[in-house]
């Protein structure tokens, strides 16, 4: 049995001088207003696994009314969904992210957001994708406004 799930994030650009991205620190003009550290590859990735086990989504597990996820390290929400994901009997066929921004450049730190990823999802490097896309200056992303990502992921029993 396999089971696809999708996830969304986004985050508006605040005071800072860096992003989280994939659970690396990208520099950057600004960071992000969150609750916790605003890594929207990881929000998004763990809605898309909540959502393939039909677990609602990270605001559920994560609640930001909760002063002890504040600052919290988005790799914490990561591996909580690999946690539920192995003990539903699931395995990680595949995930592909993509970050939607003008900036920062995503590309130099694609390999180190894959590692950290597959790291966090015990699997290999190879069923990791990331890679990012602009919207050509249109919208709040292209207004250099806030960053987003998307992820889909299939999940298939162990």
């Amino acid at each position: 049995m396999m089971r696809i799930g999708q996830g969304f994030d986004v985050h508006t650009f605040g005071e800072g001088d860096h992003v989280m991205l994939g659970g690396v620190r990208v520099p950057h003009t600004h960071g992000v207003v969150a609750h916790s550290d605003g890594d929207v590859v990881l929000h998004a990735l763990c809605d898309a696994i909540f959502g393939a086990l039909a677990l609602g989504d990270i605001g559920r597990h994560f609640p930001p009314s909760q002063e002890q996820w504040r600052n919290a390290d988005s790799r914490v929400f990561l591996r909580h969904a690999a946690k539920l994901m192995r003990e539903q009997g699931y395995t990680l066929g595949n995930a592909d992210v993509t970050v939607i921004c003008e900036a920062p450049k995503v590309g130099p730190h694609s390999l180190a957001m894959r590692e950290a990823v597959a790291e966090e999802l015990r699997c290999e490097l190879g069923r990791i994708s990331i890679k990012a896309t602009t919207t050509e200056k249109l919208g709040f992303t292209g207004r250099g406004e806030g960053i987003a990502a998307q992820a889909c992921v299939l999940l298939v029993l162990a």
